[in-house]
C-alpha cells in the first residue's frame, strides 16, 4: 500500500498536465514500512529520455518523450543524499501516460526496480484523469498497489 496526500497526488496530475503530450516523470521519497511506504515528498524531474536513450539498446521503439521516459543519473543521486539527510528513502516513481491507460508498458516493467512503488497517470487529450500504483512482485510482474489517502 502507498500512502500519499491528495496535494501530492495533484502535483503529479499537473506535472502531467503541464508536460502534455510529453511523457512527465518524478520520484516519490518517504518512508518504508513491512506493508506500506509512505509518500513524504514529491519530486517532479525532467524526462531525459531523448539524452539516455543510447543506454536502452534493447529498446527498439522510437525514442521519443512522448513514449518513454528517464530520470538524469545525477539528479537521482542527488535525491538519494537528499533523501538520506532527511532519514527518508526513494520509495517511488511517477510517471504519464500521454492518451493512454494508467497501465504499466512493457518497456516499464524492464526497467523497474523492486520495492519501489510507480504511480502512472493517464492523460487524456491534455487532462489528467485516472491515475494508479503499481509495484512489483516476485516474479518482476507489476501488480495494482492501493493508494491511501494520508488526512
Amino acid at each position: 500500500m502507498l500512502k500519499i496526500l491528495p496535494e501530492h497526488l495533484q502535483i503529479i496530475c499537473t506535472h502531467a498536465e503541464s508536460i502534455y503530450p510529453d511523457e512527465c516523470c518524478g520520484l516519490i521519497l518517504g518512508y518504508l514500512a513491512s506493508d506500506s511506504k509512505t509518500a513524504v515528498e514529491v519530486m517532479p524531474t525532467e524526462n531525459v529520455w531523448h539524452t539516455q536513450a543510447d543506454d536502452f539498446p534493447s529498446d527498439n521503439t522510437e525514442h521519443s518523450t512522448k513514449r518513454r521516459y528517464a530520470i538524469a543519473p545525477q539528479f537521482m543521486l542527488q535525491a538519494q543524499k537528499k533523501a538520506r539527510d532527511c532519514s527518508l528513502s526513494i520509495i517511488g516513481i511517477y510517471h504519464s501516460h500521454p492518451d493512454h491507460p494508467a497501465t504499466p508498458s512493457e518497456c516499464d516493467r524492464l526497467y523497474a526496480w523492486p520495492e519501489y512503488s510507480y504511480i502512472i497517470v493517464s492523460v487524456q487529450n491534455g487532462k489528467a484523469g485516472k491515475f494508479q500504483s503499481w509495484s512489483l512482485d516476485d516474479y518482476h510482474q507489476f501488480q495494482p498497489e492501493s493508494i491511501e489517502n494520508i488526512i
